[in-house]
């Protein structure tokens, strides 16, 4: 599944990005830096990609690296929500863990190229850009550690290190952008109710 392919239907992470020309040198740029990696990318290469020529890129992002940005950040933001949406859901911790886990892995598999930029091109980020995206991670980091959090008190999970094992759930969530193949045998939702039953597992949670 390409970039473009991702972006199809009403839930796209490319709707805030206009106009068009813009849009899809922004789908051009993942699928670029997704196959070849950010540094192996040229802005010829994403032009090319997008059928237009490397100048017309320069009316809509000033560097390569302001194209990198724009996607992280549409990315983290859109990730985030969803994590957020499960958090302030009905039902006991378990079940808001379960359903963020869920609704975090299936985004990480529908959009793993988008993904595999998203998480791990962040060094090649300016410092400016790179703290905006770090804060990102954080508020993501803090969403989980609170339902976790949550749970330990209302005894529902048996977790002795919170920020250790929030650690570990969402490394285990974003990993799944590395290795998930669209042509696999596993579709997303198949493979977020897994997850989500892991993670139950991983912190106790009591049935």
């Amino acid at each position: 599944m390409s970039a473009a392919e991702e972006t199809g239907g009403e839930d796209t992470p490319w709707s805030e990005v206009t106009p068009e020309a813009a849009r899809r040198l922004l789908v051009a740029a993942v699928e670029a830096f997704a196959e070849r990696g950010y540094h192996a990318t040229t802005t010829r290469d994403i032009a090319g990609r997008a059928g237009m020529s490397p100048a017309a890129l320069y009316i809509h992002y000033k560097t390569k690296e302001e194209l990198l940005h724009r996607i992280s950040r549409i990315g983290h933001e859109r990730a985030l929500r969803l994590l957020e949406a499960a958090a302030s859901g009905d039902g006991t911790a378990a079940d808001r863990l379960a359903d963020a886990v869920r609704s975090f892995v299936r985004w990480h598999a529908e959009r793993h190229t988008t993904a595999r930029v998203v998480q791990y091109e962040l060094e090649a980020l300016g410092d400016g850009h790179r703290a905006e995206i770090v804060g990102l991670r954080r508020k993501t980091d803090a969403v989980v550690r609170g339902i976790i959090s949550e749970g330990v008190r209302a005894g529902e999970f048996e977790v002795p290190d919170v920020p250790g094992t929030t650690l570990a759930v969402l490394s285990l969530c974003i990993d799944v952008a590395r290795w998930f193949n669209a042509q696999g045998s596993r579709t997303p939702d198949e493979v977020g109710a897994l997850y989500a039953g892991l993670v139950l597992r991983m912190v106790g949670a009591r049935r």
